[in-house]
């Protein structure tokens, strides 16, 4: 993906959120940053607390705003803040359920990248 076919974004929060990027499939943390960049300048894997902001605990499977983010698998989304206990692990947000977990970077998970607002 490239900046001339940029993904559907959502604003929430000041941020721009991609929707769930490479059809929602699992990928290993590694192959979430690849799809990340593909997207041009600016882009991000957002951050635990980033991703922690738009779960809605009153919600499960997925425990989001369908309305605002429609397109949330009800799984593991990669967050780009690393585990300070774990080089090979970083954290995960659950969008299932609504809990954050650490997860080994070769394991899979969706992704879905942020920007500042534009």
């Amino acid at each position: 993906m490239n900046e001339t076919t940029a993904p559907k974004t959502i604003t929430h929060a000041n941020l721009e959120w991609s929707e769930t990027l490479l059809d929602g499939e699992d990928v290993t943390f590694e192959e979430a940053e690849k799809a990340i960049a593909e997207l041009g300048e600016g882009w991000r894997m957002p951050t635990r607390l980033e991703l922690e902001s738009i779960l809605d605990l009153s919600r499960v499977d997925p425990a989001v705003d369908t309305e605002k983010f429609p397109d949330t698998q009800s799984d593991f989304y990669w967050a780009s803040t690393p585990c300070a206990w774990n080089d090979a692990a970083v954290w995960c947000v659950d969008f299932s359920l609504g809990y954050v977990g650490n997860y080994h970077r070769d394991y899979g998970a969706c992704v879905r990248a942020v920007r500042s607002g534009q």
